[in-house]
């Protein structure tokens, strides 16, 4: 498997901005492997909900396994946004 602190710095340095919902598949995974399963009460804001769905999309995925999602999703978008 790919470093996935490296990945990750490689993603804040797409050179396009991805749309949002490439964005939110993005975040998903990285509150995933960094907070776990979603913690929080749904944000009234359309913002901060969307953040929450995705968040919550990814809920019950261990840390390896949203770390190797995390890198496809790089792998996929990067070709399109790197």
């Amino acid at each position: 498997m790919a470093d996935f602190n490296a990945i990750l710095e490689k993603t804040k340095a797409f050179s396009k901005k991805p749309p949002t919902e490439v964005y939110l598949e993005f975040y998903g995974l990285y509150k995933q492997i960094h907070e776990g399963d979603i913690n929080i009460e749904k944000p009234a804001d359309a913002e901060g909900a969307a953040k929450y769905d995705a968040w919550l999309s990814r809920k019950g995925i261990t840390v390896d396994a949203a770390k190797a999602a995390y890198i496809a999703l790089y792998e996929k978008y990067d070709p399109i946004y790197g």
